[in-house]
């Protein structure tokens, strides 16, 4: 069967086809004049550090696309913090790996930027519950890339099924603002009753309250409804209407702690940004962030040749030559050239990923946000 959206199968990526028409033209060009160089080459964003630190992702894609072919691969590892320099490095003959120059940069650069915005996030609110809400503003092809982006970061959740079963995760989430719509005007408690009734156990009842009435209104009449059944109430107003959200946030707990549902939490989503999770974090229980992340500009990593047949070359405003990055006791990156000497008790950060085409790295992403709430507290990102 065709498929039926706009979307590059597997295996036009991996045949080499997913690819800028320049590669197979060079290829074509080295194969007529007999030419195929021995060649290092680097991905970078910023050749030297700016003190900005970014995470960096996409490696398992990247390490699948290189399985198989004559070439060494290094690369930092997932969820690490860089600051300039190279974050992945080839070698190999170069049309071993020309034609997927493209793909390489599309598997990081996109989810370098989701996975760090999403940090941001993480960062703002370190104590309260965190989901990814952000599947709805990408292609559904690449909803596991946000997803897994945000379980890097350190989100506690997400709510894409079909990129939960890629991941091996579960996705969560309760009702839309559609649910209550359908049943109608005045009749939010038989949609709260309904949906108590109707789901698993193991679901939260989280009740959303704030479709026809404002929110102080609407969380009163779910927490006679549904009683202690009730979990948390979530809060989506729109932004139109929804003025001083700190305030109706801090009104809602009060009512709430009048009626004795001290224990019930106070979920928010609707266009939130690390400043407003900074802001909300004290009166509300979690949050739900969805464009932030998927809003996120790709990352202008480049990919250039950096030394050939063991000579250093590169074009201009490059640096040519073989080089390796380190995080220094200080938690400052440097970067430095391969055959130099390392700062005193610095780490290298550029490790094995494909060895002669075999990938020599294994990938968890609980080790990666692991990874990644380290470098956040050696760095002091954000």
């Amino acid at each position: 069967m065709t498929n039926p959206f706009d979307t590059v199968s597997a295996d036009a990526i991996l045949d080499g086809t997913a690819t800028d028409a320049y590669f197979e033209r060079t290829e074509r060009t080295l194969e007529h004049a007999g030419r195929n160089p021995r060649v290092v080459a680097e991905v970078t964003c910023d050749q030297f550090p700016t003190g900005e630190f970014q995470a960096f992702a996409g490696v398992e894609d990247a390490a699948q696309l290189f399985e198989g072919r004559d070439v060494d691969v290094d690369a930092l590892r997932e969820g690490r913090l860089f600051d300039g320099g190279p974050v992945l490095r080839i070698e190999g003959p170069y049309l071993e790996f020309a034609r997927f120059e493209t793909s390489l940069l599309g598997f990081l650069s996109g989810a370098s930027a989701f996975t760090t915005n999403a940090l941001r996030a993480r960062k703002a609110a370190p104590e309260s519950l965190v989901l990814s809400f952000g599947a709805r503003h990408v292609h559904p092809a690449i909803t596991p890339v946000v997803e897994r982006a945000g379980l890097v970061a350190g989100l506690d959740g997400f709510s894409h099924v079909a990129a939960g079963e890629v991941l091996g995760r579960e996705a969560g989430g309760t009702m839309p603002h559609a649910l209550m719509i359908c049943f109608g005007r005045g009749n939010q408690e038989a949609a709260w009753a309904a949906f108590d009734e109707a789901v698993g156990e193991d679901v939260p009842r989280v009740a959303l309250c704030d479709t026809f009435t404002d929110e102080k209104d609407e969380t009163i009449r779910a927490a006679e409804t549904l009683g202690d059944a009730l979990d948390s109430v979530r809060l989506d107003t729109t932004g139109s209407r929804r003025g001083d959200f700190r305030h109706i946030v801090r009104e809602v707990r009060w009512e709430l702690d009048a009626r004795g549902h001290e224990d019930v939490g106070i979920f928010l989503s609707g266009g939130l940004t690390p400043e407003s999770l900074r802001n909300l974090r004290d009166v509300a229980d979690g949050f739900g962030i969805g464009g932030y992340v998927t809003d996120a500009d790709p990352f202008d990593f480049g990919l250039d040749i950096v030394a050939v047949d063991g000579e250093p070359v590169a074009k201009r405003g490059k640096l040519s030559g073989t080089k390796q990055v380190y995080r220094t006791p200080d938690g400052r990156h440097h970067v430095g050239l391969a055959a130099a000497d390392a700062p005193a008790d610095a780490e290298p950060l550029l490790e094995p990923l494909v060895r002669d085409g075999e990938i020599v790295r294994e990938f968890d992403i609980d080790e990666a946000a692991a990874r990644a709430r380290a470098d956040v507290e050696a760095v002091g990102f954000e």
